[in-house]
């Protein structure tokens, strides 16, 4: 008799689960569950939060809106309501580097990021990164923060959810918003990456 292997995560099983049952019980259909899906990777998706890192990089009167009051400064650009009723803009810059995690559960801006990688929701990532972030980040990640840069973590809530505004890479003076939006990833959002180099993007 061959032994099961069970192929989901712990969450990932209670989420099957649940699914299941709200299906049996007609609350909900799988075209539903795919039409919100699908919402949140094609159409929201991390590209809401890089236009708004861009215009940060670009404007620097809405850059210090976003510091001081970023729910205001992106429900401005069209993101907000649930899950970002209330959302707070940190900066990275040379002397300081910013990541996010949420230790209770996964609270996510999902209206700006989409929806959450896997390894944000793991109780491993969730766990270590609040003991060693800087060993998180170069073990996982292939993030290296030296040890001269400040590193915070920041533990997001249903009450307050982060969003990093990554470095502005050098080498883009006279870029367009647009044209930054591409060096803007969900990851260096979170903090687990830095934006990518001009050369990085992909034409």
């Amino acid at each position: 008799m061959s032994e099961h292997v069970n192929k989901y995560t712990e969450y990932e099983a209670r989420t099957k689960a649940i699914e299941t049952l709200l299906y049996e019980r007609g609350l909900i259909t799988p075209a539903a569950v795919d039409r919100v899906v699908s919402y949140y990777e094609n159409d929201v998706g991390p590209m809401g939060g890089a236009k708004i890192v861009a215009k940060a990089w670009t404007d620097p009167e809405y850059a210090d809106w976003l510091k001081r009051d970023a729910t205001a400064a992106m429900a401005d650009m069209g993101y907000a309501g649930e899950q970002a009723h209330e959302i707070e803009a940190v900066f990275n810059d040379s002397s300081t580097h910013h990541v996010v995690v949420c230790t209770l559960c996964s609270c996510y801006p999902w209206p700006i990021l989409g929806l959450p990688p896997a390894w944000y929701k793991s109780m491993e990532y969730r766990s270590r990164v609040v003991v060693d972030p800087r060993g998180v980040l170069k073990r996982d990640f292939s993030l290296d923060v030296p040890d001269d840069v400040d590193l915070k973590v920041w533990d997001s809530s249903s009450e307050r959810r982060y969003v990093v505004v990554p470095e502005r890479p050098e080498g883009t003076e006279g870029w367009s918003a647009e044209e930054l939006t591409k060096l803007v990833s969900r990851d260096s959002m979170i903090g687990v990456a830095h934006a990518l180099k001009p050369e990085e993007v992909v034409a």
